[in-house]
């Protein structure tokens, strides 16, 4: 179950709260809701801060990362909010390559020429590309956020994904660094997250993988990771000696040399977000996919991406999470277009331009909840808001769009953040 964060009377971050004492608070009238998103509360007396240590753990993927907030009590640390933030980094690559064609095709008409202006600004030392900038800057503002609203005190992030000298020589010389505490892992994390945690062979998912050698040792095949694969145990044992080609799989001996381009682009993130934290003065543990999956599966937790960042760094090896945690789901969303006016697929205008972002004090984006008491469309909305300047707004709800309810029927939520939200399914 998620905890609520609490906020004094001066906006200063107490200690999360349980639900039920945050309803306690809220049916009393001692304290009203702050924010819907993540939900906090605010206290309306005065009150002596008795803070443990709280620490915001994240583990940053291509396009989910995992965040929880992990606090210190006497019988150890315990997982008391989580949350899997999806990323929009593939969007924002697929709309300015959409740009980019567009532009392009316009200086090559007939009609015009226009120099060409892509390579005539100088990139500052540290620049990313904007889909890969999304996802710091994503981690960046929820890190933010939790700090604004819990009394955070440390970091944990992790930032090397796999140890890179065990996956170039897994024959490394010296049987200490090969059988050492996380022996295995790193290998057998990067071959899961290269094949999508499933059968090459069959396709078969959520059921015993095992380690297996496109081309068998027997026919003069190695231990290096480009020769390793993942398969069930039944294709394992039909295969035998034969290499993947002669087993009908032509296609695994090129794919299996094929860059992971997702770990590429966490990798060229991971660095990023390391000097971020190191501008917030808080204190920073970092640790590596290997000792994630390690400290995830001594304790029997089930995977998934705000579980391993519970899990993150040496103090995730005793991380207690309640059965039935529902973590959020956030959905990087946007925070609106800044084109003045719709373009058809040649680059042409084809709508008027834009005239108010805010009508009657609501934005598009805005959450709301419109009662209606008359009409044909009486009844409850709850959803977002696409506003006009005729003050007839559209509500997205999750039953589907309600066009043309007043604003005077719309009550404020939440403003736009950029993000939606829902929650996952719990953890048996």
């Amino acid at each position: 179950m998620q905890g609520v964060f609490v906020l004094d009377t001066n906006y200063q971050p107490l200690m999360p709260c349980h639900p039920a004492r945050a309803k306690e608070l809220l049916d009393k009238g001692k304290a009203a809701v702050y924010r819907r998103f993540p939900f906090t509360i605010i206290l309306k007396y005065a009150v002596k801060a008795n803070n443990q240590p709280i620490q915001v753990k994240v583990d940053p993927g291509s396009r989910t990362s995992g965040i929880a907030v992990v606090a210190q009590f006497k019988r150890g640390l315990r997982c008391i909010w989580a949350a899997e933030l999806h990323h929009r980094g593939q969007m924002i690559r697929d709309k300015l390559l959409k740009r980019r064609q567009i532009r392009r095709s316009r200086r090559s008409r007939k009609t015009r020429y226009r120099q060409a202006r892509f390579a005539n600004r100088r990139r500052p030392e540290g620049w990313l590309p904007p889909s890969l900038q999304s996802r710091v800057d994503n981690i960046a503002t929820w890190i933010t956020r939790l700090y604004r609203f819990a009394p955070v005190d440390s970091i944990s992030l992790e930032l090397a994904r796999f140890d890179t000298q065990a996956l170039q020589n897994p024959e490394i010389d010296g049987i200490e660094y090969q059988r050492g505490t996380l022996f295995g892992y790193e290998v057998w994390e990067y071959l899961l997250e290269k094949w999508g945690h499933k059968c090459v062979y069959c396709g078969a998912e959520n059921v015993p993988l095992e380690k297996e050698h496109i081309i068998p040792k027997s026919c003069g095949g190695s231990n290096r990771v480009s020769n390793l694969t993942v398969a069930c145990h039944p294709c394992n044992q039909e295969k035998g000696d034969l290499t993947a080609e002669e087993f009908g799989f032509p296609h695994i001996h090129a794919q299996a040399k094929r860059p992971l381009k997702d770990a590429a682009a966490v990798n060229a993130t991971r660095w990023a977000l390391w000097r971020w934290y190191a501008l917030t003065g808080l204190r920073v543990e970092v640790g590596t996919g290997g000792r994630t999956k390690y400290n995830r599966t001594r304790q029997d937790y089930p995977k998934a991406h705000w579980i391993d960042a519970a899990c993150v760094g040496a103090s995730g090896e005793h991380v207690y999470i309640a059965p039935g945690h529902v973590p959020l789901l956030i959905q990087a969303a946007g925070r609106g277009s800044r084109q003045m006016c719709r373009m058809d697929r040649f680059g042409f205008p084809r709508t008027k331009p834009k005239c108010f972002k805010h009508v009657h004090g609501f934005q598009t984006g805005d959450r709301v909840k419109a009662v209606v008491t008359s009409d044909k469309k009486a009844g409850t909305y709850v959803g977002r808001i696409a506003v006009r300047a005729s003050g007839s707004f559209n509500i997205t709800t999750t039953a589907g769009t309600v066009q043309g309810i007043r604003y005077t029927y719309c009550t404020l939520i939440q403003r736009i953040d950029g993000y939606a939200y829902s929650f996952l399914s719990a953890v048996d």
